[in-house]
This record gives C-alpha cells, structure tokens and sequence, in this order.
C-alpha cells in the first residue's frame, strides 16, 4: 500500500481518533468504583455517566455525518476533535455526579464528530483495494484504545485518581489534531455545498426519537419507561415517512429499504454492539467486588479481550479484501456467542481463567466481525454517501452501546433496585450479572441471521 503525505496525516489522525475515544471509554469502566466512592452514586445513576455520553454521541452521529457530506469531512473531524478535547477537560475537573454527566455530554458531542467522519475520511481517501487493509488498521487501533485502557486507566486510579484518566486522553488528542490539520493544509477532501440542503427539521424528529426511546428504555419497567420507550419507536416511524419525502433528507432511507448489505449488516453491527458492550462493565464491577481485586489487577484481566481483538482486526480486514465478508463476520459471531454462554455460568467463586478464557473468545469474535462488517457497508454505499455511511455504522454502534448498558441498567433495577453495590447485595448483583449474559448470548445469536439475510454481501 502506497502512502503519499496526505493520506498518511488522514491515516494517522483517523487512528489516533479511533483510539482515544475507546482509550476513554474502557479505562472509565475500571474507575467506576473509584467515581462511585466519590459522589456516593448508586449502581443505575454511575451508569447515567457512561451512558450520558452514549446517548449524545448516538442523536448528533446521523445529522452531523450528512452535515460533513455537505460542508467538508475534515472540518467537522478537526472541529470533533476540539470539542471532545474540551469535554475531556471539564470531565477531569468535575465537581458532583451531575457535573460529571453533564461534561460527558460535551464530550458526546465530540465524540459523534469524530465518529461520523473518520471512516468516511478513510474510506474517500484510500482506494477499493485497500480499503480492507486501511478500515483493518483504523479497528485495530480502535481495540489498542480498549487494551491499554483498562491497564493504563487501573494503573491511574490507583496511583493518581480516576481524574488523571481526563487528563492524560489530552495527549493523544493533541497529537491527533496536528497530524489532520497538517492533511487539512494541503488539500480539502470535497467542496463546502454549504448549509442550504441541511434537513433540520428531520435532524430534530431524529434526536427526539433516540432520546425517548433510550430514556424510556433505560427506566423499564416504570410505567413512564414504557411510555418514552413507546413516544420514541413512534417518533422513528414518523422520521422514516418523513424523511422519504425530503428533497434533501439528513438520513437516506433508499440505503435500507433498497440496499440489502447496507440494511443487514447494519443491523448485525446494532445487535454485536447490544451484546458485548456492557461485558467490560459488568466484569469491571464483578472483579472489584466480588474477588476484591484492585483497579489495576481488575484491568490487567480485562485487557484480553480487546489484546485479542487488536491481533485480529487487521488479518480479517485484510482478508475481507478477498474472502466474502459475511463469512468472517458470522464466525466472528459464532465466537462471541460462546463466550457469552461461559460468562452467563459466572459466579463468586468462578476461578479468573474462566474469566479470562470467556474475554479471549469474545475478542476473537468481535475481530473476526468488525473490520469485514465495516467493509461490506462502506463498500455497499457510493462516493456521495460516505459521511452517512459512516455515520449510520457509528449510529448502530453508539445505540447498540446504549441499549446494551440500557438492558444491562434495566436487569440490575429489576434484580437489585436503585442500590449501591455493597456485600449484602451481592448475590442479587451476581443474579443480575449471569442473566444479562445469557441474554447478550440470545441477542449475538441471532445476529447470526442478519448476516445471512445480508447474502448478497460483496465489496463494490
């Protein structure tokens, strides 16, 4: 592969990119105790701050991802970048609970910049034979943020606080924004159609949706949960008829009622997504509690999963050059089925090489799945359509993370109740742990599906 100046800053920037934001997100699981003991939250509010940045990142993801196809990829990425920076800062400085889901919010933002751009980026900028190669690499990254993260972040809580984690994710993102304006000076990577074709009013129906839905959802089975949850799938309906209107809609419809490995993947990655995000989180809390492990130890176990995914990200990237991808992606599911199903078996005494050995086959699926997945939708969608391409993907996995944490947030309530994780609640808190893995494992299963129904899986 051939790398001129240009696409090495964009390669590099788009790396450094894909690793903060999962840096981030895995090294904040393992300071969760430490975040607890200081605000004194209970179990369902310290998930509000993960998913706090979840659920912004998932309503701005779609609008901005149509907004950078029309007024440049690279300006929206380097803006991305600068706004997650400050969230990061504000984050570090928090000074409650509410503050600290507030600056989240901020970094959520960011965060959809980021996400709605970077493949896009790659994508129009590498050709069709490396696109495999370079979206390999760009995952890889993404699951050396998840390796380092829980060492790094253990290592920081223990030595320096759970603030350090904030301040030390400045490095990285510092470093990221010099490398894409370097790119930026030397070549724009389309003309700015400015804002006149912006659909606005579908970007509202859209934000509104998610919130509802992912509000509702995450506050079953109360009555008023169930009533968000519904006001949101509604207001999805009336999005999707809206915007088969539009002129110019902020969301292509025609991808998924007229592209089937556009549809069908997607729907693979929002239900991968569903059933392995909230397991860093569980385990996190299972080996702090319940094996009394310290944050660092407690990361040094959580790093096999994404070590393992690192390794593999790259060679079935690589391979989705060649080999049809839905092949890799449904052993990849295959995979992470498995592991699900050892995890589901988990109890206070379950030795950590049964932990470990579950991680290690959830890693191994989940790289055997996302670099293929990836280049089948990019690979489905033209030039014109690369910001929503990527944007869609980044959706399915920011809800796919939020309904992951939702249901898992949802299990704990039901099982446990709004209560801090204290010894007399242990055994409900491990109830709690096993039947969200079985139910991650159901999920995962039938994704399996989905990318049979996508069997017409190619790269374009």
């Amino acid at each position: 592969m051939q790398l001129t100046a240009e696409r090495k800053f964009i390669l590099l920037a788009s790396t450094l990119a894909s690793f903060l934001t999962p840096f981030m997100g895995s090294a904040i699981n393992v300071a969760l105790p430490a975040i607890a003991r200081t605000f004194k939250l209970s179990a369902v509010t310290l998930g509000w701050t993960v998913t706090a940045y979840l659920l912004t990142t998932a309503v701005f993801l779609v609008p901005l991802g149509k907004l950078a196809d029309l007024i440049g990829r690279k300006r929206i990425f380097i803006a991305g970048i600068i706004v997650f920076l400050f969230g990061t800062l504000l984050s570090g400085l928090a000074f409650s609970g509410v503050s600290l889901i507030i600056f989240r919010l901020i970094q959520g933002l960011g965060g959809a910049m980021i996400f709605s751009t970077s493949i896009a980026l790659l994508t129009s900028y590498f050709p069709v034979e490396n696109r495999g190669q370079v979206l390999g690499i760009n995952t890889a990254a993404t699951y050396t943020g998840l390796s380092l993260g829980p060492v790094v972040g253990g290592f920081l809580v223990q030595e320096l606080g759970w603030r350090s984690i904030f301040f030390l994710t400045l490095v990285p993102g510092l470093i990221a924004l010099f490398f894409v304006t370097r790119a930026y000076k030397a070549h724009d990577d389309q003309k700015n159609r400015g804002y006149l074709g912006f659909d606005l009013k579908g970007s509202l129906i859209y934000g509104a949706a998610l919130v509802c839905f992912m509000l509702g959802f995450s506050r079953l089975p109360a009555a008023y949960g169930f009533l968000l949850s519904v006001s949101g799938v509604a207001l999805l309906i009336v999005f999707f008829f809206f915007e088969s209107r539009q002129a110019n809609p902020v969301f292509e419809t025609g991808l998924f009622r007229k592209n089937r490995v556009f549809a069908f993947s997607n729907l693979a990655a929002l239900i991968n997504y569903s059933s392995t995000f909230a397991v860093g989180y569980l385990l996190s809390l299972y080996l702090q509690y319940l094996h009394g492990l310290q944050p660092r130890t407690a990361g040094l176990i959580l790093i096999a999963q994404p070590v393992v995914q690192a390794v593999w990200s790259p060679i079935s990237g690589k391979a989705s050059d060649k080999i049809e991808p839905r092949i890799l992606a449904s052993a990849g599911m295959g995979l992470t089925v498995v592991g699900l199903i050892g995890l589901s078996f988990i109890a206070p005494e379950t030795p950590l090489a049964w932990v470990i050995l579950g991680l290690v086959f959830l890693g191994s699926g989940f790289g055997l799945f996302s670099s293929p997945n990836t280049n089948a939708i990019m690979g489905s969608v033209c030039p014109k359509d690369y910001g929503v391409g990527s944007a869609t993907l980044a959706t399915m996995r920011m809800v796919g993370q939020m309904f992951s944490l939702g249901l898992t947030m949802m299990i704990i309530s039901v099982v446990m109740g709004n209560v801090r994780i204290m010894p007399e609640n242990y055994p409900l808190f491990v109830k709690s742990l096993r039947l969200s893995f079985a139910v991650f494992a159901s999920l995962n299963f039938l994704g399996i599906f989905a990318l049979k129904k996508g069997d017409a899986l190619h790269i374009s």
